[in-house]
């Protein structure tokens, strides 16, 4: 099969967000506005790229396009960006694009490394409601994830003097950190936990299977709840946290690739 639209448009929202990284980083680096106007027109167009992107895939495939990695880090991304539009519209301050923008590009690679092909025909296992359900909220949990990584990185670099005075101070940094992970834990319990389990069980028959991808899913779950529990009883505050952030997306990101080594029920996405 030949290239699709949907393919060119990821490529071209790869790129455009990728020179919307850099132009960031410079902005956080001079601090010159036309730089973080440029940087933000950038990720406008890749904004719009990867949506159009997602549409095309939707109605070339005649489904959600939700069936594959690939299509899981499409929406992942999506969903990162979002935030980023939010927060800007919001307070107008564009250094909110050195936060996202490259965990934007973090999850596009991760895309760029996964097969693109369509498939117009759903397995069976794939035709529920509950599936839906589990990943779309198990992905727009797992953007929020990313952007609270962001802003962890952002964090460490401010504490260390490498970013611009621009930024919030490092309480309201902090507190960004901690509404993200806490937004998209509840989402993550639903929609990867609970819906999941649903799922499983409509379509092998067992709510649990200890499938490589279902025992990552538990991981990445406990993980954040000691994360918030350790928050909550003031253990994990500033640096801690921020650094506890980032392992906890090294976990979602060896997670995300553990079936593609390991096989398993969900060996097909």
């Amino acid at each position: 099969m030949g290239k699709t639209i949907d393919i060119t448009f990821f490529w071209l929202s790869f790129w455009s967000y990728l020179v919307s990284f850099f132009l960031f980083t410079f902005y956080g680096a001079l601090k010159r506005k036309a730089v973080g106007k440029a940087a933000a027109l950038f990720f406008s167009v890749a904004f719009v790229m990867l949506t159009g992107g997602i549409v095309a895939r939707t109605v070339i495939s005649t489904h959600p396009p939700l069936a594959t990695m690939y299509e899981y880090a499409l929406v992942m991304s999506w969903v990162a960006s979002i935030a980023f539009v939010v927060f800007f519209l919001k307070t107008h301050n564009l250094y909110y694009g050195v936060i996202v923008s490259p965990m934007v590009v973090v999850v596009l690679v991760m895309a760029s490394l996964l097969p693109k092909e369509i498939s117009k025909q759903l397995m069976p296992a794939l035709k529920s409601c509950w599936f839906y359900i589990h990943v779309t909220l198990a992905a727009f949990s797992e953007g929020a994830f990313a952007v609270a990584t962001g802003a962890a990185i952002v964090y460490l670099l401010k504490f260390r003097g490498v970013t611009g005075d621009q930024l919030p101070a490092d309480e309201p940094l902090e507190e960004f950190i901690s509404r993200s992970i806490r937004i998209a834990y509840p989402l993550f319990t639903i929609g990867a936990m609970f819906a999941g389990a649903m799922w499983a069980r409509n379509a092998w028959g067992s709510f649990w299977s200890w499938d490589p991808k279902e025992t990552g899913s538990l991981v990445v779950w406990l993980y954040y709840t000691l994360l918030i529990h350790q928050e909550l009883r003031g253990k994990w505050r500033k640096r801690r946290l921020a650094v506890m952030t980032i392992v906890g997306f090294i976990v979602i990101v060896l997670s995300f690739f553990g079936n593609l080594f390991l096989g398993g029920l969900h060996a097909y996405t």
